[in-house]
């Protein structure tokens, strides 16, 4: 375990010297700070107001931005090292593989999810000085559905960087797989239920096999519990799963999948010619 540790810091000092980092951190802590000063907790729109608002807001940004910022800055972990040659320098050190990957995983977890994180307490914080009602169960249960969504496709990235050896094969993986989830979560269901050959069941179910709109109906769920803004396919939903379920689907679900492409990864990292 000290190995683990050990490597875990090693990744974000690493990180910390990285560009990327701050071009994240200061995305998403920028628009937090975007959202202030525009007024935005302030305005009213379709009931929603003050901390609501903003949250409501920052999660149709983070649907589009959190995914391909960790798959792009991640997925060059292993695949990077390899190419370097910092993996074979790492493993001419008394480190095993296990502690190689899983300490690799642990300090990019970190790195990507607490800046997203943080932004998300500088609202509340913010929240609190302009006298507002705090949704104590609103943030808590959005942080919860954050660090899912960060860790599904943090699992994501480096089941993709042990499959392959090239970074720019990577990249071009993961950028594909970003546009086919983002597809999946309205333009091409519409275009299966225009065309009418499945079965509605089955589009919605493909549609919850998709951590980005799972994400996305929970967090809705939050601020709209009938899930109106969804149309009829709410009822569906909440008539299949009941709300308490769905909001627990929203966060294990993608905690499993996650789980599940990391240790897969590490599979292929331990069976794979290294170097």
């Amino acid at each position: 375990m000290k190995n683990l540790f050990l490597i875990a810091y090693l990744d974000v000092k690493e990180s910390l010297r990285s560009k990327w980092f701050y071009v994240y951190s200061v995305v998403f802590g920028g628009l937090m700070a975007l959202f202030f000063i525009t007024g935005v907790s302030d305005s009213v729109v379709m009931g929603f107001t003050g901390l609501s608002r903003m949250l409501l807001i920052f999660i149709q940004v983070t649907i589009i931005i959190l995914p391909i910022f960790i798959l792009i800055t991640t997925v060059k972990s292993i695949s990077g090292d390899r190419e370097s040659n910092v993996l074979e320098y790492m493993l001419s050190f008394p480190v095993s593989l296990n502690d190689y990957y899983w300490g690799k995983m642990l300090g990019r977890f970190l790195t990507v999810f607490m800046p997203v994180f943080l932004a998300l307490i500088l609202g509340v914080i913010f929240g609190l000085f302009k006298g507002g009602e705090m949704p104590w169960r609103m943030v808590f249960l959005y942080s919860t559905l954050l660090f899912s969504l960060s860790f599904v496709f943090l699992g994501l990235a480096f089941f993709l960087s042990t499959i392959v050896k090239s970074t720019d094969i990577a990249l071009g993986s993961s950028f594909v797989v970003w546009i086919a989830m983002l597809a999946f979560i309205d333009i091409a269901l519409m275009g299966l239920m225009l065309q009418n050959r499945m079965s509605d069941g089955l589009i919605v179910t493909l549609a919850m096999l998709n951590p980005i709109e799972v994400f996305r109906i929970g967090a809705i769920s939050l601020f709209d519990p009938e899930l109106t803004v969804i149309g009829p396919v709410a009822y569906y939903l909440l008539d299949t799963l009941g709300s308490t379920f769905l909001m627990i689907y929203a966060i294990i679900y993608p905690i499993i999948i996650g789980a599940f492409l990391a240790y897969f990864g590490y599979i292929a990292f331990r069976k794979k010619d290294l170097l």
